[in-house]
């Protein structure tokens, strides 16, 4: 099994701020979505292994490498998720595609592989919802005692994704979110997804356009040093959002 090797439960810093980096363009039109639905009601998932929400023909393409465990994505997920999604998605201009980046290792395939685990119609309030309980979830982390932390470390990949996940009450909060238990364990143990996740990552960060999280793509192309809601908002306009 290829896999992301054990990150230390002390979390690493993840992107910093600055100005974004996209020339101003003629405004786009809006483009109803299909009769009695809005564009966020369709997602699907990507050849890359991102799930994408929006009209998928939209002129304006989001795309966000991020992690559930770094607490900048955090703050963006928080900020951004209503306003990308009732001004941008909605009309129809904009489509917006988050792909997992293992930035901590282990403790982020805990968390995407439960986040996956639902399937398409589900992912983008579980991701919501993460970022949301995300405070909660990196402090049960951390209050991972060293005992616990060394056997850890002996454990095969599987069994430590599951030990983790545990640890972080995630198996509990998918539950809630209609995620049996068992569906749960098995999507912690799938080394396929494991291994596509893993691979997802390692191939972001060898072509040199993901470096930290979250990185953001606006039609194909990086936005520097680009962080915040604030941000992607005027990168998004710039675009003719």
């Amino acid at each position: 099994m290829k896999y992301v090797a054990f990150a230390a439960l002390a979390l690493a810093a993840c992107s910093g701020g600055g100005d974004g980096n996209v020339q101003s363009a003629e405004p786009v039109a809006a483009v109803a979505a299909p009769a009695g639905g809005n564009w966020t009601e369709t997602v699907s998932k990507t050849a890359e292994g991102g799930y994408v929400m929006g009209n998928p023909n939209a002129p304006i393409k989001l795309v966000e490498y991020g992690s559930r465990t770094c607490p900048t994505c955090g703050a963006f997920g928080r900020e951004a998720t209503r306003p990308l999604e009732d001004n941008y998605i909605k009309s129809g201009k904009v489509s917006y595609e988050f792909r997992d980046y293992l930035v901590h290792g282990a403790p982020d395939l805990a968390a995407a592989l439960l986040g996956q685990c639902g399937g398409t119609g589900p992912f983008f309030p579980i991701l919501e919802q993460m970022y949301q309980n995300q405070a909660a979830y990196l402090d049960k982390l951390q209050q991972t005692p060293p005992a616990v932390q060394a056997r850890l470390q002996g454990m095969a990949p599987a069994q430590a994704i599951t030990a983790l996940a545990e640890q972080m009450a995630l198996i509990e909060f998918v539950k809630q979110r209609g995620v049996p238990e068992a569906k749960a364990r098995a999507c912690l143990a799938d080394a396929a997804q494991i291994d596509g996740l893993t691979k997802q990552t390692q191939d972001a960060t060898a072509s040199g356009a993901v470096t930290g999280t979250p990185t953001f793509l606006l039609n194909g192309k990086k936005l520097e040093n680009t962080v915040s809601w604030a941000q992607v908002e005027q990168a998004l306009k710039a675009a003719g959002a």
